[in-house]
């Protein structure tokens, strides 16, 4: 009788889908790059197939990798937990910034995290596959690229954050190798210009979407963060903005996941009532 009813219990947590590991890796095609592409997705402890989450796109920045916010923060795994929504983290290339380059076929991320990612995560889990309940964060070149697709795909998300995003590309026309992927700036400023978020938010309308930017005061991109914040003030564009002591750097960015998050979740929890 007691094997019985042991086997029972595990029956009913694979019936429950509890038998999915909460950290996965994961290959995903890209068709337009033609290769596997990994990924991390992390899902709540108590995880149901029965049930439909939210999901939040955490995107890493420069020289980084699909695995460096789980390694580096594994404490998202407890706020996937708490506020019961999926996380997915892309390998986004170690400099793509989320675009796709005009000058390099090899660096497709913009169509492959929206072409191709997207619609695999909403085919293989759990998910609610629709606009107001997908969000887009990221550090660094992952806060450009989050607010950067945000923009450029409202029809896919609701709510975009950024956490001492480069949203100035020009503020770094010699460094971290946006060069290589868009050219030089004096060969063609108009690439730098109208890929970079400070200027993209001109397409937005207020409430289009969720917005939180957050920087620390000492961080060598808080000038331009700045700068987009008073340039969403100038449009009426409602959204909230975060400055506090702090620089570029693990500390500040495991500190400031948790009141993204928190953001997030208040967005998807508004859209219930």
């Amino acid at each position: 009788m007691k094997r019985i009813n042991i086997l029972l219990a595990v029956l009913l947590l694979f019936q429950l889908g509890f038998s999915r590991n909460q950290v996965d890796t994961i290959s995903v095609f890209s068709t337009k790059m033609h290769k596997e592409i990994k990924n991390v997705v992390v899902v709540p402890e108590n995880y149901s197939k029965h049930k439909h989450y939210p999901v939040v796109y955490l995107l890493h920045g420069y020289s980084d990798n699909n695995a460096k916010w789980i390694k580096t923060v594994p404490a998202i795994k407890a706020l996937s937990t708490e506020h019961q929504f999926i996380i997915v983290c892309p390998d986004g290339g170690y400099s793509s910034w989320y675009i796709d380059s005009p000058i390099d076929s090899t660096f497709q991320y913009e169509s492959y995290i929206i072409n191709d990612l997207l619609s695999y995560i909403d085919s293989h889990y759990a998910t609610i596959p629709d606009r107001s309940a997908r969000a887009i964060t990221g550090l660094s070149m992952g806060g450009h690229g989050a607010l950067y697709l945000a923009i450029r795909n409202k029809n896919l998300f609701a709510h975009a954050g950024s956490m001492s995003g480069g949203v100035d590309l020009r503020s770094s026309t010699k460094s971290f190798d946006i060069a290589k992927r868009l050219g030089s700036y004096e060969a063609s400023p108009d690439e730098w210009n109208n890929r970079s978020v400070v200027n993209l938010v001109e397409n937005l309308k207020n409430n289009e979407l969720d917005l939180i930017i957050d920087c620390g005061t000492s961080d060598f991109f808080y000038q331009i963060n700045a700068a987009l914040h008073r340039r969403l003030m100038a449009l009426n564009i409602d959204h909230d903005y975060i400055e506090r002591p702090g620089r570029h750097n693990w500390p500040y960015w495991t500190n400031s996941i948790n009141y993204q998050f928190l953001f997030f979740d208040r967005c998807f929890k508004a859209l219930k009532k």
